[in-house]
């Protein structure tokens, strides 16, 4: 019993540390119209700067993978928001774009363990029929976040300047460090399944097999082209609402906080309800969790209707109902994750998982930035982005068979 209530103790930071860190990645979208009448950069050279955090995010997310695997989840999230926070608050004080690339970059690096820690923590402490919830914990985390970001980011810009915003929350981000070194687990005493798969693993993993079976591509075209989604509206869309809707920098934050509100209580709540229709009826985990995420997924394409919507128009509705609709789908969608991985292999799942999603993340501001150019046309961005979650879902739908994951688990466990 203690262990158990112990566990709701470690995802609460856990849930805490995401926050924090989807805060800290997210200033620079709030602040991206300031900052580029400072230093005057074009919409393209914005993109690049937006992208850059994900250079270090994707490229580190393997390796943290492993870190976690062979650390644990104590020292390493330590270091890494440690890192983060002070690449964040540094921000603040930079002077030029390469300045700020590089401490994008660091802010990236450090961030990378943050949701391979969060994930392998789940994988080893929970059963599989009750990962739901604390999955739409974690991801909640990841919503929750951007939406206080969002609307504290956007009550401050005015009142502190730019520089100042990434000075305070950088700094603030790092009390996390004292009570975190409190109460997180232990590799060894607090996560035993994992040192105990470890220690009964056999034969190295054939990755190449692994690579070859339609799950992998499914995972891995999923992961990309629904984490497309998300970094379009993070990165572009406080830009999109500022100039060609005209809204005020409290406006804009508002209309994009509320929904990042509600899709953390819809993903909690699928979660929840997901875990449920699991245990009390016998369903097969990856039927239902296919479910919501095919329903969630299709809510979220809805977003392409923002293509045709007049400057000025009421945008609230229609966020509200593509990424509240996601909801229904985020933490359904990460669950699957432990549905083919074991425990000792979940951190190097989990981090392939995440790089390709953050390759998104590189790909999507970018992509928008050009596509925007000097006229801030959003026109065709919007629709590529309202496209990536119907993908995604057609992926996950067609590709994903307990066949699959009975084979690839296999692989995993065994070899």
């Amino acid at each position: 019993m203690l262990f158990n209530d112990r566990r709701w103790v470690v995802m609460t930071f856990l849930f805490l540390g995401i926050l924090i860190s989807y805060v800290d990645r997210g200033n620079l979208s709030v602040a991206a119209n300031a900052i580029m009448k400072d230093f005057q950069f074009s919409a393209p050279r914005m993109g690049v700067l937006l992208s850059s955090f994900f250079w270090t995010y994707a490229l580190f997310m393997i390796p943290a993978g492993f870190l976690v695997d062979r650390f644990g989840i104590k020292s390493t999230y330590l270091i890494g928001l440690g890192l983060w926070s002070v690449a964040s608050a540094l921000i603040g004080v930079a002077g030029g774009f390469w300045q700020l690339v590089l401490l994008r970059a660091l802010l990236g690096l450090g961030e990378s363990i943050a949701p391979v820690a969060s994930i392998a923590y789940i994988k080893r402490n929970f059963a599989e029929e009750e990962q739901g919830l604390p999955t739409a914990i974690y991801i909640g985390g990841a919503l929750v976040g951007p939406a206080i970001g969002t609307f504290v980011g956007a009550a401050l810009l005015e009142p502190l300047g730019w520089r100042l915003l990434f000075i305070a929350t950088g700094l603030a981000g790092a009390l996390w460090l004292i009570p975190w070194a409190v109460v997180a687990p232990k590799h060894k005493r607090a996560e035993p399944v994992a040192a105990v798969a470890m220690a009964e693993a056999g034969p190295r993993v054939n990755w190449f097999s692994v690579v070859a079976t339609p799950l992998f591509w499914a995972v891995t075209l999923g992961a990309f082209f629904y984490s497309y989604y998300w970094y379009f509206i993070l990165t572009w869309v406080p830009s999109y609402l500022l100039t060609v809707h005209g809204y005020s920098n409290i406006k804009m934050g508002t209309v994009l906080s509320v929904p990042l509100a509600v899709t953390a209580v819809t993903s909690l709540v699928a979660g929840t309800v997901a875990d449920r229709v699991i245990k009390k009826t016998g369903a097969a985990p990856l039927a239902v969790r296919k479910a919501f995420v095919a329903g969630g997924f299709l809510c979220g394409c809805t977003i392409v209707v923002l293509a045709w919507r007049p400057a000025g128009a009421p945008l609230l509705p229609l966020f509200l109902l593509s990424m509240g609709g996601m909801g229904f789908g985020v933490s359904n969608y990460w669950a699957l994750t432990h549905l083919f991985t074991t425990a000792q292999s979940i951190g190097r799942a989990m981090g392939y998982q995440n790089m390709v999603a953050q390759l998104a993340g590189v790909a999507a501001p970018i992509v928008t930035g050009f596509l925007v150019g000097a006229e801030q046309r959003f026109t065709t961005a919007i629709l590529i982005a309202g496209c990536s979650p119907l993908i995604a879902a057609s992926v996950l739908l067609l590709w994903l068979r307990q066949g699959q994951i009975d084979r690839v688990k296999g692989m995993l466990g065994q070899g």
